[in-house]
């Protein structure tokens, strides 16, 4: 199988729980640090999807690799190869499709639930994960949902967290946590959590009973994971057909 290429945009926001997942299933996957200088790869014929991570800032910020990435979702999409957006890579997503990111009413952070939206697409993307579950949160803008994709989850905090179109899933809450990972958050964006609002959790409260919140959601992340690559293999036998 040829590998899911991830896109990582920041050193302390990796693959995570997802390169244990794609490990885990014997799918091979590289990792682009455009944090460390690496040029944004256009060929898509070597690999099997794509996942753009999270990172700092927006997709409004003038670096040129947002253009670029926004460019290739577009031709990944075009060509049907999968593609897996989460949290800032969820607003590429929404960009490239035609959608809009804008500064969210307040920033959203720490642990809060999410609920499925009814609908068929929910049904089919959500099927293996419960109709509301917590998720980890770290976010300051928003995506809408482009024309033609279906919204699947929302929380009281923020309208928009996830919409798929296709084979294509677009995320603004974070699967991929790991305990490293949520201290390191906590550690580097501290300030964030200065100011008093219900969508912000304390750092204590974020990281208590941390190993219980985890195990929780990698059940879910399980689910939505492998809903993902069931359409990155019907995509590639799609396109073997074709060749």
């Amino acid at each position: 199988m040829k590998p899911v290429r991830i896109f990582r945009h920041i050193a302390c926001e990796p693959p995570g729980y997802l390169g244990d997942f794609l490990r885990a299933r014997g799918i091979p996957f590289e990792v682009v640090c455009i944090d460390e200088g690496q040029t944004v790869p256009t060929d898509l014929d070597g690999v099997s999807g794509l996942v753009f991570m999270g990172g700092a800032g927006s997709v409004h910020d003038p670096h040129a690799w947002i253009a670029e990435e926004i460019a290739l979702i577009r031709r990944a999409v075009a060509e049907a190869v999968p593609v897996l957006g989460v949290c800032l890579g969820g607003q590429l997503m929404s960009v490239a499709l035609g959608g809009e990111v804008t500064r969210a009413p307040a920033m959203e952070i720490g642990w809060h639930e999410v609920r499925q939206v009814p609908g068929a697409g929910a049904r089919d993307w959500l099927a293996g994960a419960p109709e509301r579950f917590t998720a980890y949160h770290w976010h300051a803008w928003t995506f809408s949902v482009p024309e033609g994709a279906e919204r699947l989850l929302a929380s009281d905090c923020t309208d928009n967290q996830a919409f798929a179109l296709g084979p294509h899933l677009a995320l603004q809450f974070h699967l991929e946590m790991t305990a490293p990972m949520v201290n390191g958050w906590v550690r580097r964006y501290g300030g964030d959590l200065e100011d008093a609002h219900p969508c912000i959790e304390s750092a204590a409260l974020m990281t208590r009973g941390l190993a219980q919140r985890l195990a929780a959601l990698h059940r879910v992340s399980d689910a939505i994971y492998g809903r993902w690559l069931e359409g990155v293999v019907d995509a590639r036998a799609a396109r073997s057909r074709r060749a």
